[in-house]
């Protein structure tokens, strides 16, 4: 199966990832369906057309005529999801994801999932600090990163059908990962980053803060308005690694504390130059 006009594209979770999807897709074209909880974001997604139809049942005659279904639902979701309704997808169907954490998530996918489909992993490198389908917006994939995630159960065919899709969305750089790599990459780059701006938001009652604060500070924390349920999860769910990052941020961390503390100048410098350089590669890109 080829990435073609003639494809049709269910989309299971309707909301700000699920919805820019449905917009990218729309837009280009592409017959898309949707189900969600809600019937109010079905409605929306209509009425502005991010979709040509959707439901919120699981309908065996509606989800068989789909050939790509994309999942943007919780980790644990997905997987019960998949479990319980999977006897609905058509007999070839490419089966792809969004979710933030993959080696708890396409193994046990991959394990339980009928011979005749096929599941890959993908993830987006892409958000806002808002929620729902009503925040749909097809430009957050502009010049961000597309992350695949497949195993040795995939299909070469398959990997390339979904390395594709993140082109046609508008992805900038296309990138395949294991399911570990993966982790290891996003418990740093994603996972470590909100813990931090968590924590500065939280460390500091900072009611008065936002009168005096610049720049710096609401770059850094720009990420702490966060979803507590969604985060929690994903935290959990890479408990291990996230901690790994973790302690390698605070030795870091402690390092700078100390040469401040000792007043060691040149080492303060030395740790800001390789900042500095290592900064510099991703005004690169």
């Amino acid at each position: 199966m080829k990435i073609i006009n003639d494809v049709k594209f269910l989309i299971v979770g309707l909301g700000l990832i699920g919805g820019s999807y449905a917009q990218a897709l729309t837009d280009l074209g592409y017959e898309v369906g949707a189900i969600t909880r809600s019937q109010s974001s079905i409605d929306y997604a209509v009425e502005n057309k991010l979709i040509a139809h959707g439901t919120t049942k699981i309908d065996k005659d509606y989800i068989s005529q789909f050939d790509v279904v994309i999942f943007a639902l919780y980790p644990k979701v997905l997987i019960d999801w998949i479990e319980k309704n999977q006897s609905c997808f058509k007999s070839g169907a490419l089966l792809t994801d969004v979710t933030g954490v993959k080696g708890p998530i396409v193994y046990k996918i991959q394990d339980i999932l009928r011979d005749d489909v096929e599941f890959v992993g993908a993830h987006p490198m892409a958000g806002k600090e808002v929620y729902g389908v009503q925040n749909a917006d097809k430009s957050i994939f502009r010049n961000a990163n597309y992350i695949v995630t497949p195993t040795e159960k995939n299909t070469k065919e398959a990997i390339e059908e979904c390395k594709q899709l993140g082109k046609i969305l508008g992805f900038k750089t296309i990138a395949e990962l294991s399911p570990e790599k993966h982790d290891e990459m996003i418990g740093f780059l994603s996972q470590l980053t909100h813990c931090i701006a968590v924590s500065l938001m939280t460390c500091k009652e900072s009611e008065h803060l936002v009168d005096y604060t610049g720049d710096s500070f609401r770059d850094l924390t720009r990420i702490a308005k966060i979803n507590d349920e969604m985060w929690s999860e994903l935290f959990l769910l890479n408990k291990d690694e996230l901690l790994s990052q973790m302690d390698l941020f605070m030795d870091k961390f402690k390092s700078l504390r100390d040469s401040i503390e000792n007043e060691d100048k040149e080492k303060m410098k030395e740790i800001m130059r390789l900042s500095t350089v290592r900064r510099s590669l991703f005004d690169k890109k």
